[in-house]
């Protein structure tokens, strides 16, 4: 009862926001997967010109989102009644006073079917929504990929613009849950109205090539610093929507050499006996891990390393996933396969050695990164991909890190957090992480 009614008022101060600022433009950003780093990758290129709002982290649910949109916090104390007061209070002033903001770039998190649909209730008519992919998500509670389809494509249908991930969604599938006219595609090839073409990639500048737009017109930039097909799809709907708000080429082209990995999502680190690790353990899905090693496989190195953890929130599909995981390792272009959790252990490391891989399992990441250390060659490439909760792979890469202080760049570092990890490690009995 209590939560409704903080969800009630939110969305009514946000309502009253909206209303009082009719010039604030608002950019939703949903999808399956991708949705921060195209969020961060739009406000990054925008910021050029415009003034953003836009929050880092994942503030994308019921609760969340109308304070993302007012620029407020939680409270300290979620039950605080006086905290929560304290909101309201600065809502209600946010919702009235004047605001500098020119555009709000928001992230929507769907959990389950209704979540979408329930935003479009209060923010009436976005300006745009970017759908950045429809894979696997949450299927204890979709149950199919229709479902989740249905659920991410809702945005599309309440926003004015709509701009679609050409790669990541099936036009030929989905379509047909599509109302909405006003709609434009970006993704890797020239079959989108807005695509890139890379020329050349480098692991220190990353991606040159150039930027296509509806109008057939080109824009040249010299360095995406990003790595694989599906980390420049965020830098191409960003450059799609700096187009759409009539930016020009050379903020567009500066914009994109401001861009960066978030943390945890294909992040490139220096490791141990120069080795190159690609940090992407924030989270883990079906579609994400392909791309992933899609990305591995690309990198022009003797020695590749894939330290794969579960999926979670697969439902009735993840032993199915896991499965279709391990097809994707390749003997040729793997030295080791390294499987961390239940899932991972159970169904991808067996395909993975019937393919011809190099495999070993491990219950935790710890043990998964020890090993890793012990076997990795020099100028070793290793992937280290997992979903968050009981995998926690982060861990696994701290251990190979070239220097301590590329420790901040890894996710999942504060007090809070590593209290909740030692906690975890503690049932494996080996050496938890310390603050040290």
């Amino acid at each position: 009862m209590f939560k409704r009614h903080v969800i009630a008022k939110l969305e009514k101060y946000t309502k009253k926001y909206f209303k009082k600022h009719p010039n604030v433009k608002l950019i939703v950003v949903t999808g399956s997967v991708g949705k921060t780093s195209t969020k961060v990758s739009i406000a990054t290129i925008l910021a050029q010109r415009y003034k953003v709002r836009m929050r880092t982290d994942s503030y994308n649910t019921e609760v969340t989102v109308p304070l993302a949109i007012l620029g407020l916090d939680m409270p300290t104390s979620l039950k605080s009644i006086f905290g929560w007061w304290g909101v309201f209070a600065q809502a209600r002033k946010r919702a009235k006073a004047d605001d500098d903001v020119e555009i709000i770039i928001q992230e929507l998190g769907a959990d389950k079917p209704g979540d979408i649909a329930a935003f479009g209730k209060y923010l009436i008519q976005p300006d745009y929504a970017v759908v950045t992919g429809v894979t696997p998500e949450h299927m204890e509670f979709f149950g199919t990929i229709e479902a989740v389809a249905k659920e991410e494509l809702t945005a599309a249908n309440f926003a004015k613009i709509a701009i679609i991930n050409r790669e990541d969604v099936d036009g030929d599938r989905f379509s047909k849950y599509l109302t909405n006219p006003n709609i434009f595609t970006y993704g890797d090839t020239d079959a989108a109205e807005y695509s890139f073409t890379a020329s050349d990639f480098n692991i220190d500048t990353g991606y040159n090539g150039y930027f296509t737009l509806p109008d057939g017109n080109k824009i040249e930039v010299p360095a995406v610093h990003v790595l694989g097909a599906h980390s420049l799809r965020p830098v191409t709907a960003a450059v799609a929507m700096a187009q759409q708000f009539k930016m020009t080429p050379p903020e567009i082209i500066y914009g994109v050499g401001e861009i960066r990995p978030i943390l945890g999502r294909m992040n490139m680190l220096r490791g141990v006996e120069g080795s190159l690790l690609i940090d992407d353990t924030y989270n883990s899905s079906p579609a994400a891990v392909a791309a992933a090693l899609r990305a591995l496989y690309s990198i022009d190195t003797p020695s590749r390393i894939a330290v794969l953890g579960d999926m979670n929130e697969l439902g009735e599909s993840s032993a199915k996933e896991h499965e279709t995981v391990g097809k994707l390792c390749d003997p040729s272009l793997l030295m080791w396969v390294i499987t961390v959790g239940e899932m991972a252990n159970k169904h991808i490391a067996p395909i993975a050695k019937q393919q011809g891989c190099q495999v070993a399992s491990f219950p935790d990441a710890l043990q998964a990164g020890a090993f890793a250390h012990k076997v990795l060659e020099k100028q070793s490439v290793i992937l280290f991909k997992g979903s968050q909760n009981g995998v926690f792979l982060e861990e696994a890469v701290k251990m190979l890190l070239r220097s301590t202080d590329d420790e901040k760049n890894l996710v999942r570092q504060s007090d809070d957090w590593m209290a909740k990890k030692r906690k975890y490690f503690e049932q494996f009995e080996v050496d938890v992480p310390t603050d040290d």
